[in-house]
């Protein structure tokens, strides 16, 4: 005769237990009954009936004794049950759930639903993070789960992460020399008209030469009081030694910088200066001759030499151009500030690129949604992307040369 392992087990399962009734209930011949009498057609209330009996079995195992029993072995009471309802692919299915008294117990099965249910909420909002409309995410979940998803259960879904996205974004600061900052606009739907919002950002550098994203804002504008806000909430969190800050060229940005970081040195970037200068240029010049004589500022090996060059076009285009000449004068030394800092950290430092390709990231998740329901959907997304891009940082080599301590020269 063939020996099977799990024979014993099987036999061993079927043998009474001191918790379980002697004989089926009256629910079980009722289950037999359905499924004989209608087939198919029934699976809905079967499985009601059969997760019941499973559940109430349960139960007596966690309590040691069948109900009304009086044993040495029991371990609480039994108390009532607790209506609950399920969705199911069978549809909403209402349980009854056995609850205890001096013991700790929960259906294991409804357990497997919990996380399954935490499961699911988390997996729609992964979907939402990665560029899903609502719209889209209730068809899918529709088709995969059986389930009608509407639109306001996928946002509530979505709010799953607000918690985690929070406190990384409270997260404490520290020495942080190089700070970038930058903001690009997004289409938010607040108090039933869309508006045009900022989603103000800041990235920073640490002592040890690596990047770090430190915090992200929705605001109205980039006025001064919401930079103000954003840079004084930075500030707040421990963040301290700032020597270098980069962004663009914005009224409201500068003086939020001069009030929050007074003293500390500003670096203008040079590509958006490139482009400025594009206006200045009178039709009787060539646009490719003088920008090419602007980069051959910005990549002077060192500040005397960069001044030079700058201050040769400045004489050259004084007489042929006055407001060209004036703008130079004005303009570029804002861009070669970073001369002041190491050479091995001048490449990396002089530009705001590496926030610009931040934002690009941010926009291929965005464009897909084309307008946001409220600034807190916006905000959620812009962060989810913004930490999971942090966490890539920190597994990378450090930004900057480990060999060169980030201090001014």
């Amino acid at each position: 005769m063939t020996h099977h392992p799990q024979a014993n087990e099987r036999e061993d399962f079927l043998q009474p237990q001191p918790w379980l009734p002697d004989e089926a209930p009256e629910s079980w011949r009722d289950l037999l009954e359905l499924l004989s009498d209608h087939g198919f057609d029934c699976m809905a209330r079967a499985m009601q009936l059969l997760i019941h009996e499973a559940m109430k079995l349960e139960r007596s195992a966690a309590l040691g004794a069948r109900p009304f029993e009086r044993t040495p072995q029991r371990r609480g009471q039994a108390n009532g049950f607790k209506p609950k309802t399920v969705e199911t692919r069978l549809g909403p299915m209402e349980l009854r759930v056995p609850q205890t008294r001096g013991v700790a117990f929960y259906p294991t099965a409804l357990e497997k639903g919990q996380r399954s249910e935490r499961a699911l909420k988390l997996a729609i909002a992964e979907m939402y993070v990665q560029g899903v409309t609502t719209r889209k995410v209730a068809a899918v979940m529709e088709q995969l789960c059986g389930l009608e998803v509407s639109s306001t259960q996928v946002s509530r879904a979505a709010q799953a992460l607000d918690a985690e996205l929070q406190q990384w974004r409270e997260r404490e600061l520290g020495e942080i020399p190089y700070l970038l900052v930058d903001a690009r606009y997004e289409n938010v739907r607040v108090g039933g008209v869309v508006m045009s919002c900022a989603l103000l950002l800041a990235v920073g550098i640490t002592p040890e030469g690596r990047r770090t994203i430190l915090g992200v804002s929705v605001s109205f504008s980039e006025a001064e009081v919401h930079w103000r806000e954003f840079l004084a909430g930075l500030q707040a969190r421990g963040l301290h030694g700032v020597r270098l800050i980069v962004s663009d060229d914005h009224a409201g940005l500068e003086a939020a910088r001069q009030a929050r970081f007074p003293g500390v040195k500003w670096q203008r970037c040079p590509l958006h200066l490139a482009q400025n200068l594009l206006d200045y240029i009178p039709p009787s010049l060539s646009q490719e001759e003088v920008s090419a004589e602007l980069r051959g500022v910005f990549n002077a090996p060192n500040r005397a030499e960069a001044d030079r060059l700058l201050n040769l076009m400045v004489s050259k285009y004084a007489a042929i151009s006055p407001k060209l000449a004036d703008w130079l004068e004005t303009n570029v030394p804002e861009g070669l500030t970073v001369f002041d800092f190491p050479v091995a950290h001048r490449r990396r430092l002089r530009t705001n690129n590496m926030v610009e390709r931040l934002n690009r990231e941010i926009k291929r998740r965005t464009r897909v949604a084309t307008l946001f329901p409220n600034e807190a959907s916006l905000l959620r997304l812009a962060t989810a992307v913004l930490m999971e891009t942090d966490e890539e940082w920190q597994a990378e080599k450090r930004y900057l040369s480990p060999t060169t301590p980030v201090t001014a020269s």
